[in-house]
């Protein structure tokens, strides 16, 4: 799809894969906020973007509109050593100057006060890209204030440090606001304060791995590398603290040995987790690491990951006819939005220029590009921290991860069925497929139906991953939840173990404790009929019939607008085992999954099985949760 806005010509001599260059990231930062800068307020307040609002109102998205194009400007401003031809700063600084004149007031400049969450959070969320935007330029701009103007941008960020949170990531936003502060000789008692809290809460968060939960629960998503470890290590960089970024900046670079497994050929990220309209800020992290230096990746490396990205995104109609971000993935998609999306929250998506930090003569832009990790051998990768393993071919440049670890259920809630959230309660997500909609089947789900209600996933207790060379596992169970009737029935429960080899998935399920006349169903992957790639679902053991039927999902995925699931049924009672094997391949060489293993055995502790190409043999375990795959 066309651009709406000038790009410099492809440079395939230095970025053979992407064609893309600094002056291409240059240019589409330009191009992003010119065409966001048509909808803001006559004082530059704030950017009231078209589309629908957010359940935070009109005033809050238009702060999100001001506060997240203005951190692309300071990253395109500060990246060029605080050369701004297009004038950004100054208007920005206008902005500054209107929106804090008389915060809280209805008119047309005033910015909203920064409340407690359950208030008026959502200005919270705001003010760490107003003052990381200030920090990143302050020779240019905050130097240049008026006394007056800075002490009230002063008061109004102040308001991140006195009020309450949400209990994730958020915590990061009053970090990063006490950072501007002290760094610009505001720094008190609260500043100190708010930092010290949040990096205790960061450090109660670490999971091993590389990998933090946002929370105390056990959300893992591409939260970590666009906040949870860009904030702390960014953070660290401004302030030339050696201490604290090589502990962050280690923990990026552990991070970024799974996350650089996260994007497929054609640069796609993992449709995987919340506020995914925040597109290409999925690179960020890979960037950071390249800028500082902690990274296990090649400058090549990381700039055809981050370039890959922001071009996949670029090419497939992520931006209007306007020029501006949708609230989608690649063109508007309602199933990809969370609540709390405005028309502004796309603008995220800017903490993908941090690139940008990188001047014309670092190696991040001027060695040639290298191949992305899926590009270049078949992986796999088990992260016990998170409970997740990944899985890419380089065939078909397909990542895929399976989920035994990630559920977004904060300790304090309960397990209802009716917060099933697609994004998470699955058991598989891939660069190539998206999930189907609360109201169509389920893809990757393992279902029980009870007296014909059947039961979503919500709470997710891994049991153990590893790996070995060219296959890996992970196990967890979970309690089925049910929407009509009882939430639960006792003493039920599903373990599930996933077995990747090669571009194979060997789904093994353990259901305990089901009613008589119990049912069980298992989905693959949700596809379209237009659609390259195809989804294969073969029942081994435990079904009704090994092939499976084909369920339609109308209101499609991020990818197709229509799809269809396979699907498997079979009865369970008492204690059942279920295996089948899955696969997601691009191209027309999908592999038979009715010969590709022998030998199946269950038995009432494992099951074992061997693979056809090559006469190894696989070994599940329940009692404890243990995979051995041997060779012959």
């Amino acid at each position: 799809m066309s651009i709406p806005f000038h790009l410099p010509a492809d440079d395939h001599d230095l970025s053979p894969r992407t064609g893309y260059t600094r002056a291409h990231w240059e240019a589409v930062a330009d191009g992003l906020l010119t065409a966001a800068r048509r909808w803001a307020t006559p004082g530059g307040a704030l950017l009231h973007l078209p589309g629908r609002p957010s359940r935070s109102g009109v005033r809050s998205d238009g702060l999100e509109g001001y506060a997240r194009t203005f951190l692309a400007a300071a990253f395109r401003v500060a990246g060029a050593a605080g050369d701004d031809p297009h004038h950004l700063l100054e208007r920005y600084a206008d902005g500054l100057a209107a929106g804090t004149r008389t915060p809280g007031r209805d008119d047309t400049e005033s910015w909203p006060l920064i409340l407690d969450v359950d208030v008026q959070g959502q200005p919270m969320v705001e003010s760490a890209s107003v003052a990381l935007g200030l920090r990143l330029t302050a020779p240019w701009l905050w130097d240049t204030l008026d006394s007056a103007v800075q002490d009230r941008a002063e008061e109004w960020l102040r308001g991140a440090l006195r009020h309450t949170p949400a209990p994730n990531n958020w915590y990061l936003f009053p970090y990063t606001v006490a950072g501007f502060l002290q760094s610009v000789g505001r720094g008190d008692a609260e500043t100190a304060a708010a930092r010290r809290r949040a990096q205790d809460l960061l450090e109660s968060w670490y999971r091993g791995d590389g990998w933090y939960a946002d929370g105390d629960g056990r959300a893992f998503d591409h939260y970590n590398g666009w906040a949870l470890h860009l904030y702390p290590v960014l953070d660290a960089h401004l302030a030339g603290d050696a201490d604290a970024l090589a502990h962050h900046g280690g923990r990026l670079r552990a991070h970024l040995d799974a996350l650089s497994m996260m994007f497929g050929a054609d640069g796609a990220p993992l449709h995987f987790g919340r506020s995914l309209t925040y597109r290409f800020a999925a690179s960020a992290a890979v960037s950071l690491g390249a800028v500082t230096g902690h990274t296990p990746l090649t400058p090549g490396a990381s700039r055809r990951i981050a370039s890959g990205a922001l071009r996949h995104f670029l090419d497939r109609g992520a931006l209007t006819s306007d020029g501006l971000l949708s609230l989608g993935w690649y063109g508007p998609h309602e199933a990809s939005l969370q609540e709390y999306s405005g028309p502004a929250s796309p603008y995220w998506a800017s903490k993908a220029f941090v690139a940008l930090l990188a001047p014309a003569d670092h190696a991040l832009w001027t060695d040639a590009e290298e191949p992305a990790p899926v590009e270049e051998a078949d992986r796999v990768l088990s992260l016990p921290g998170p409970g997740l393993l990944l899985q890419a071919t380089r065939a078909d440049g397909t990542v895929r991860l399976h989920n035994h670890g990630s559920d977004h259920v904060r300790p304090h809630e309960g397990e209802s069925a009716a917060d099933d959230d697609p994004h998470y309660g699955r058991l598989a997500y891939s660069t190539r497929t998206g999930p189907t909609a609360r109201a169509n089947v389920a893809d990757n789900h393992l279902s029980v139906e009870v007296a014909g209600r059947p039961s979503v996933r919500r709470r997710i207790h891994p049991l153990g991953a590893g790996h070995g060379d060219g296959w890996g596992w992970a196990a967890s169970w979970h309690r089925p939840v049910f929407v009509a009737g009882p939430p639960m029935v006792p003493g039920l429960r599903v373990e599930s173990v996933t077995v990747a080899y090669g571009e194979l998935e060997l789904r093994v399920h353990r259901v305990v404790g089901a009613p008589p006349g119990s049912r069980v169903t298992l989905t693959g992957w949700a596809t379209g009929p237009e659609e390259p790639t195809v989804s294969a679902l073969h029942g081994l053991y435990g079904w009704d019939d090994p092939s499976p039927e084909t369920v339609p999902a109308p209101q499609g995925t991020a990818w197709t607008p229509w799809a269809r699931v396979p699907r498997l049924t079979g009865g369970c009672g008492g204690t059942s085992v279920h295996l089948a094997l899955a696969c997601l391949t691009a191209g027309p060489d999908a592999p038979s999954l009715g010969r590709a293993v022998t030998d199946v055995r269950v038995e009432a502790q494992a099951v074992e099985l061997t693979w056809t190409e090559d006469g190894s043999r696989t070994r599940v375990s329940f009692e404890p949760p243990e995979v051995r795959h041997t060779r012959p």
